[in-house]
């Protein structure tokens, strides 16, 4: 027989942010690992879009593609890890990695989504580094 789990500490302990948002995109949850990696509170971001965190130039793509998973129950990201630029409450870009996992009402109709997030900037700032040392090396290998 399985343990008794406590879901609601899970969430609250956990590392990486967890993050639930409703049908139409309307944050329902919001771990306190979300709070530090994205720097809103609960109740900054509980009601909220997640335009929250969605750069203003992804926006309408983000949207394109939420509504269409909403529609069709079928996302690709299920099981892949999505590398995405975010930002955080005092402006500063963001690179993220997360998978998504979608939500049923007992009658099976999609209610939403959630989100199991890791900030993923330092690493995405390291490969940068490396590839634009590379770049200058190589060309300075050709010249």
């Amino acid at each position: 027989m399985p343990a008794n789990i406590d879901y609601e500490q899970l969430i609250a302990s956990i590392g990486d942010a967890v993050i639930v948002a409703d049908a139409s995109g309307t944050i329902t949850l919001w771990n306190p690992a979300a709070e530090r990696i994205f720097g809103f509170t609960q109740s900054d971001a509980l009601g909220q879009s997640l335009d929250l965190i969605i750069p203003q130039r992804l926006q309408q793509r983000h949207w394109e593609g939420y509504h269409k998973t909403m529609q069709t129950g079928q996302t690709r990201y299920g099981n892949d890890l999505l590398r995405v630029p975010a930002v955080h409450k005092d402006g500063r870009p963001l690179s993220i990695a997360f998978t998504v996992a979608l939500l049923y009402s007992e009658a099976h109709a999609i209610t939403g989504i959630a989100a199991v997030i890791r900030d993923d900037t330092e690493r995405f700032n390291e490969e940068r580094s490396l590839r634009k040392r590379l770049a200058e090396l190589e060309a300075r290998v050709a010249s």
